[in-house]
């Protein structure tokens, strides 16, 4: 995540960054930080805000779950966390899920991926 797609959540969220700050569970600097660039926004601070922009009301609601967008086979769905705890909608936010038929090793591998779908487009 770069500067200009943590400061657009933020705005998307509606908060300040001190009101930011109290969410991450971290300091006004460290936001400050993170949109001006300075730090790069780390995978647990990325992942917590995603979530945040895909909770506001309404965003989820009238989406697909990733399984009938991506059309997946039903021998990748049974074998997907995402199927398996029927979280379609989340499934970026899931390690685990077997997107592009493998299973990604880390968190910057599955964004890599997860930035070029559909599912997880809506939230930017």
């Amino acid at each position: 995540m770069d500067s200009g797609v943590f400061s657009q959540a933020r705005k998307k969220l509606g908060k300040t960054q001190k009101q930011l700050a109290e969410l991450l569970g971290t300091s006004l600097k460290a936001v400050h930080s993170y949109e001006q660039g300075w730090r790069s926004v780390p995978a647990h601070v990325e992942r917590q805000i995603f979530f945040l922009v895909s909770s506001m009301k309404g965003s989820n609601r009238s989406r697909k779950p990733c399984w009938v967008i991506k059309r997946c086979p039903s021998e990748r769905r049974q074998q997907c966390p995402a199927w398996e705890f029927q979280a379609g909608r989340l499934c970026w936010f899931i390690n685990g899920t077997i997107c592009e038929g493998t299973v990604q090793m880390n968190w910057q591998e599955k964004m890599k991926i997860c930035r070029s779908c559909e599912v997880f487009s809506y939230l930017l």
